[in-house]
């Protein structure tokens, strides 16, 4: 497991992803992975999540109460990653749109006040971001913003929904802390640091060492299946070891991200011949240059094109 350099790049990432906020201006959250199924939101919300299937899911008990979970929170993560695109008050509806659909009228109601408290939380978030005595990237630093969002969390959760849609990330975080803490305490050897990382490694739970191995896992699918191409493999060997690997379902999901990043340096080739050539005409040709990227590529993808130019 990698240690030193990764240790402050996943307890900031993982801090960091805590602290996403609701501003007019603010980036978007993770972007939905597209699926390739009856899923599919084939009327989007917004052009961003064209087929892209709802993240979360709805869950309520046999007395038709809501279940609060991680998956809701993602739920609603996943429409307010189009701010910027819609405002708040339209997200917001069209997330209580969604849970009318799928839920009886009371867990939609207990869905909604959660809604309401979750937005509530965000902005309250925003104000321990600007605190700048939480500023920095120092363990002690990222430790004092993890309490703060805990203190900001009770302000609208019960213990109860603070586990369940919350739970998980907290392991992730007080793991990715307790890891940079050792990488940054001077007091302690190389040898010292070394047998404390790999407590935490034992005593971590299995859920969460399958979740921070995970990118690992794909890194190296990803090396054996160039190495299996360099040998003159199929694309349909590739996605038999990775079946193998895996799942045959994640295979099918890394073999289409293959055929989209092909068709994507397709276009790109074909582009940087036809700039090339409006290039060599002379004269002023802007205007030449931006038509071609317009009838190419959206607006979206305009903006990765500077790296091939």
């Amino acid at each position: 497991m990698m240690i030193k350099k990764s240790v402050l790049l996943l307890a900031v990432a993982a801090l960091s992803a805590a602290f996403f906020f609701i501003t007019a201006g603010m980036q978007k959250a993770e972007t939905p992975v597209p699926v390739k199924d009856t899923e599919k939101n084939l009327f989007p919300f917004v052009r961003s999540l064209q087929g892209t299937a709802t993240d979360g899911k709805l869950e309520a008990n046999a007395n038709g109460d809501l279940i609060a979970s991680a998956e809701l929170r993602r739920m609603f993560d996943y429409y307010l990653s189009a701010l910027g695109e819609k405002s708040l008050e339209a997200i917001r509806a069209e997330i209580e749109k969604e849970l009318d659909r799928k839920l009886q009228p009371g867990a939609a109601a207990s869905a909604k006040d959660l809604l309401g408290r979750y937005l509530a939380y965000k902005r309250e978030l925003a104000d321990v971001e600007k605190n700048s005595q939480l500023a920095g990237n120092s363990a002690a630093s990222i430790r004092g913003r993890y309490a703060a969002m805990q203190i900001a969390r009770g302000h609208f959760f019960s213990s109860a929904e603070s586990q369940a849609m919350f739970g998980f990330d907290d392991a992730y975080d007080k793991d990715a802390v307790a890891r940079l803490e050792i990488s940054q305490d001077n007091n302690l050897s190389d040898a010292q640091k070394k047998a404390k990382l790999a407590a935490l490694d034992a005593a971590m739970p299995p859920a969460l060492r399958e979740e921070k191995e995970a990118p690992f896992i794909v890194v190296k699918l990803e090396e054996k299946a160039n190495v299996l191409r360099a040998q003159g493999g199929s694309e349909d060997d590739v996605y038999r070891m990775r079946a193998a690997t895996v799942s045959p379902e994640a295979a099918a999901r890394l073999a289409e991200v293959d055929r989209e990043d092909a068709e994507w340096k397709n276009r790109i080739s074909a582009y940087q011949a036809a700039r090339r050539q409006i290039l060599g005409s002379g004269g002023d040709n802007s205007l030449a240059i931006q038509q071609l990227r317009d009838r190419q590529f959206t607006a979206s993808e305009q903006k990765r094109l500077a790296a091939y130019e």
